[in-house]
């Protein structure tokens, strides 16, 4: 288990636990509006950083330390993948984490416990939700975000919307047949030649 680092400014997704802690059935309620952290999506899509995150949380303590468990609700903007037009989509993630206390972290850790290092813990009776909050909602998140299900995209030649014009086209010929489209060319003028 490595030291907590502490941050000059608390993140909002930190909750305190201190009226819970070490009181085994003991619940809270927490509602809240907080700003979304940097890096909650995808390089296409995501929560912006700032806009509003909806919690609806029920803190639970038990003999481990404190389960952290609810909804939370934001909207994610991005891209189509296919277009390159905007998306926006709501996004509803349930979160469950439990976070230990120090010393029963601690101790499983010395036991050798290979999971423990991979635990939440409490520090200073705070739990930190974001890293939750961020697993929970980037997995949530479409891995390719379409601005609609059937959208077609944009031309490969020359990049033009073909939701706009969906019977564009480019006519192009395989370079790989061009000596052939020469000698075609040659003997439709000789043949006009002929004729006249």
């Amino acid at each position: 288990m490595e030291p907590a680092i502490k941050t000059a400014k608390p993140s909002p997704l930190v909750l305190d636990t201190h009226e819970l802690s070490r009181r085994p059935g003991t619940m809270q309620e927490v509602a809240r509006v907080v700003p979304a952290p940097a890096d909650m999506g995808t390089a296409v899509i995501g929560v912006p950083e700032g806009d509003d995150l909806i919690l609806g949380l029920r803190l639970e303590s038990v003999m481990e330390g404190v389960l952290v468990s609810g909804v939370v609700r934001g909207t994610a903007v991005g891209e189509c993948v296919r277009c390159l037009d905007p998306v926006s989509q709501q996004v509803t993630v349930h979160v469950q984490e439990l976070f230990a206390y120090p010393e029963r972290a601690q101790a499983a850790e010395d036991s050798g416990d290979e999971d423990a290092e991979d635990e939440a813990v409490l520090v200073d009776d705070q739990a930190d939700l974001e890293p939750a909050v961020r697993d929970s909602l980037v997995t949530a998140l479409p891995f390719q975000p379409l601005c609609r299900p059937d959208c077609p995209g944009l031309c490969s030649v020359c990049g033009a919307r073909l939701a706009d014009d969906p019977d564009h086209h480019h006519d192009l010929v395989d370079p790989r047949w061009s000596a052939l489209q020469t000698m075609l060319e040659e003997s439709s003028v000789s043949d006009e030649t002929k004729e006249s």
